[in-house]
């Protein structure tokens, strides 16, 4: 009986990676074709196959230049950065044993954002040797340091002889992005003009300066986290019964909240650096997944960054055809539809538990 269970549950997964692999297909035509510029799902299918040199071009030369530079490396870097933030997400809602938990409500995004920020407005003067040694990579190191340092400080925290306390981990969160929040405030206070522009971007966030460089860059850091986090599914899984039970089954746990740390910084960090501050994608996806796949991190983890990826293909899309030709922030998609979300998941956890 146990071993059908089981078949039925495989079969179940199975049959949901295959329907986000097709969303996840389909999205990435569409997201070709969605723009000033009308690109048919024919013609988006044969200008990606011949980005990747699949086959030769049979689209007019216009349309496969607008696909190779601009849209192609938009979806990518929407993909990318959608399945990191939702794997960072399902991470840290493991590690700390609740789905409320999110590397923007506990001050992971904050920091990352706030470290950014520092580079552009001050990268000039104060950091110049810095700036000038790493180069295109400048924002990205910065943003997984503050990224790193923000989670660590938040661990910290929380974290006693005793164990983790949500409640603290959660305050400890809330309060690093008020102080953060300040921090971006004071740079944008400090920025020029044409810095002030630049930072519209991180506040609100978007995809639409991607390019082909930021892609491969942000691209390394984030196939880091996507292959890492992953492989601790066992670890988080085990975490799942509790700190002491864990340390009963033989998981070293301090070792393995240091790994979870490290790579959910990394993959928050490099995707602030190329995308700005985009919200709830760590909250809403990992909670939908978990709701029809289970709390199993061997399944959870490469749901989520499909789903992720997907859901973040259709916010930019939503994007940059609601006000056509002008573009609304892709963070301000997340947000309308992650705010609701989050104040529903509260109400229901408070009736759950009352």
């Amino acid at each position: 009986m146990t071993g059908m269970v089981l078949t039925a549950r495989e079969r179940r997964v199975k049959w949901s990676l295959l329907s986000l692999v097709a969303a996840l297909t389909l999205s990435v035509l569409l997201s070709v074709g969605v723009g000033p510029m009308s690109i048919s799902m024919a013609q988006s299918y044969y200008a990606v196959l011949a980005s990747i040199g699949v086959m030769v071009a049979d689209v007019p030369a216009h349309m496969q230049l607008v696909v190779e530079s601009i849209r192609l490396p938009r979806t990518v870097l929407g993909m990318l950065v959608g399945a990191a933030l939702a794997v960072c997400g399902a991470a840290m809602q493991g590690l700390f044993r609740n789905p409320l938990a999110d590397p923007g409500l506990i001050g992971v995004t904050g920091g990352a954002s706030l470290a950014a920020v520092a580079v552009i407005v001050l990268g000039g003067s104060y950091f110049s040797v810095v700036y000038q040694w790493l180069g295109p990579y400048a924002l990205m190191v910065a943003a997984f340091a503050g990224a790193f340092l923000t989670t660590l400080i938040v661990a910290r925290i929380a974290t006693t002889r005793y164990g983790t306390s949500i409640t603290t981990m959660l305050l400890a969160g809330i309060a690093i992005g008020i102080v953060t929040g300040a921090g971006v405030g004071v740079m944008t206070y400090m920025a020029d003009d044409a810095q002030l522009r630049t930072l519209t971007f991180w506040s609100m966030g978007s995809l639409g300066g991607a390019t082909w460089e930021t892609v491969i860059a942000a691209g390394v850091l984030i196939t880091v986290t996507l292959v890492g986090l992953p492989m601790q599914a066992k670890n988080l899984n085990a975490l799942l019964l509790g700190e002491s039970e864990a340390r009963h089954l033989g998981v070293r746990i301090e070792a393995v909240k240091k790994r979870i740390i490290l790579l959910t910084a990394l993959g928050v960090g490099a995707s602030v650096a190329v995308s700005g501050m985009i919200g709830f994608v760590g909250l809403i996806v990992p909670h939908i997944v978990r709701l029809t796949l289970g709390p199993d991190h061997r399944y959870l983890l490469p749901a989520s960054a499909l789903l992720g990826a997907l859901f973040l293909l259709c916010a930019d899309m939503l994007a940059r055809t609601l006000i056509a030709p002008a573009e609304l922030p892709i963070g301000l998609i997340t947000t309308i539809i992650g705010g609701p979300f989050f104040i529903g998941m509260v109400i229901y956890r408070a009736r759950k538990l009352g």
